[in-house]
């Protein structure tokens, strides 16, 4: 069985010859070919995020008109569940905030930790900064003679 797919985004005698079919019949359909060639194997992460963001531009929607329909007939369940809803959406927004103020935390945490390795860093350097020698000459961190001025 072969897995290789005739019409591939790549440099193929199949590919070449459509788009070349394409240029002559309609010149768009050759460049459109053409791109489908040299671009074609980012295709699939390309519909992948346009459906991610389709879908998340419409989950608004969706959700609207399914509470509208969804309703039970019973007046007191459906006053209940809508309170519940409601709970639970409360619930999920200071979860949220909880997140947000864990990921500040977590931030902080890491400039602290930051901050220290730098700090650690400049002091060993200045440990190792010119001492004096005997004849008025300084010795630096790689142990080199230095004039002093």
């Amino acid at each position: 069985m072969n897995t290789s797919a005739l019409i591939r985004p790549a440099w193929t005698p199949a590919t070449i010859a459509l788009m070349v079919i394409g240029f002559a019949v309609f010149w768009p359909l050759g460049f459109a070919m053409l791109a489908y060639i040299i671009w074609g194997d980012r295709l699939e992460g390309f519909k992948r995020d346009v459906n991610r963001a389709t879908d998340g531009m419409f989950r608004g929607c969706r959700r609207a008109s399914y509470r509208a329909q969804r309703g039970t007939g019973n007046v007191a369940f459906d006053d209940w569940r809508e309170k519940e809803l409601e709970r639970l959406a409360e619930e999920r927004r200071k979860l949220d905030e909880m997140l947000e103020q864990f990921d500040e935390y977590a931030r902080e945490l890491r400039r602290a930790k930051d901050q220290e390795d730098f700090d650690r860093f400049m002091a060993s350097r200045s440990r190792s900064a010119p001492t004096a020698t005997p004849n008025g000459k300084g010795r630096g961190a790689a142990g080199g003679l230095l004039d002093e001025a």
